[in-house]
């Protein structure tokens, strides 16, 4: 019987490519947006779901069930990029980026767990992000948002592994995606103290997410972990300097590891 996966964030992107991978395997796949009927031509099911509305959340899950009878995997995948100097995002952008990247995945999690506790089965993959295992300069509410949820699924581990349900996070270095053009910016403002390195790290960044990785890694890494019968803790995917910056980050005295940061961006 093909395994039933719910994919939040499945109309572009990483879960756009995750889904299409998926259902080329004999998945059962459903992804969600926020506007379904943008995605009709989507190779896989698209439903609608914000994961900042608990009822949408709830609604999309009750769908899956009701038409299935189960729900074997859940790809939080939903996420939103945030740029700028701390001192100058709005308390509210902030906020709006935790609503996404944090918040919203542990809603789903609360809303499918009763179904796989109920099946006595389950694998949830927490989509979060090598940002999320360092401060990155201009990146530090995306990587304190997305660090959260990594910590999160390593106390939720503990808590469910009683009910046979199984939690991992993949971490994503740079893919080749639209999520730049998701993000919220900070303005560039002239009379900003922190104009100048801020713009040049601006742009650094886009071109990394221009230059990366094929979303199809992604794709595979996903497939990898579904088939693993006791997924680790943690995945990191991406290029090998990006996955080796973790480790130097374990190895290196802070000041060492924050000097190798500024000089990458050119601080």
């Amino acid at each position: 019987m093909s395994k039933v996966v719910l994919i939040t964030g499945g109309s572009s992107g990483i879960g756009k490519s995750v889904g299409e991978y998926l259902t080329e395997k004999g998945f059962k796949v459903y992804g969600t947006s926020r506007n379904p009927e943008n995605y009709k031509a989507s190779k896989f099911s698209i439903l609608k779901l914000d994961v900042k509305n608990i009822e949408t959340i709830h609604q999309t899950v009750k769908t899956i069930i009701d038409a299935e009878g189960r729900l074997d995997v859940v790809i939080n995948n939903a996420g939103a990029g945030i740029t700028g100097a701390i001192e100058e995002i709005p308390e509210a952008e902030i906020k709006a980026n935790f609503d996404t990247n944090f918040f919203g995945p542990i809603n789903v999690i609360k809303a499918v767990l009763p179904q796989m506790r109920k099946q006595h089965s389950g694998l949830v993959i927490n989509i979060t992000s090598i940002a999320g295992y360092m401060g990155l300069p201009y990146r530090g509410i995306y990587s304190a948002s997305k660090g959260a949820l990594e910590l999160v699924t390593e106390a939720f581990r503990m808590e469910i592994k009683d009910f046979n349900i199984k939690m991992t996070n993949i971490a994503p270095g740079d893919f080749a995606t639209n999520i730049a053009a998701g993000r919220y910016h900070a303005p560039l403002l002239d009379n900003s103290p922190y104009k100048k390195p801020y713009g040049d790290t601006l742009n650094l960044m886009n071109t990394h997410v221009d230059n990366g990785s094929d979303p199809t890694m992604m794709a595979q890494a996903v497939l990898k972990v579904i088939n693993t019968e006791n997924p680790k803790v943690h995945y990191k995917v991406g290029e090998f300097m990006q996955k080796f910056s973790i480790v130097l980050k374990r190895i290196l005295p802070d000041k060492v590891y924050e000097k190798m940061l500024m000089k990458h961006y050119k601080l």
